[in-house]
């Protein structure tokens, strides 16, 4: 098995935390928040990343990409 070894580049612009642990919502599009999962689909690597609205606590739209780009959050 391959060592992990994670990326040593730059770090880019932190943004602030502004819901600071706080994910309800009291009305819907308030809050939208997002991440990237990695996982394998037929020996292929895949990076799934969702947009959920805290409100209703369901996915608004998603993004599938075969490598863990930028485009993954900024293109939805």
């Amino acid at each position: 098995m391959k060592k992990y070894k994670s990326y040593k580049g730059t770090v880019g612009k932190i943004a602030p935390n502004i819901l600071d642990l706080h994910f309800t919502a009291e009305a819907p599009n308030e809050k939208w928040v997002t991440d990237i999962t990695e996982f394998k689909l037929f020996g292929e690597k895949l990076y799934f990343s969702p947009v959920l609205d805290l409100f209703i606590c369901e996915i608004i739209t998603y993004t599938i990409c075969s490598r863990p780009t930028y485009s993954l959050v900024s293109e939805m």
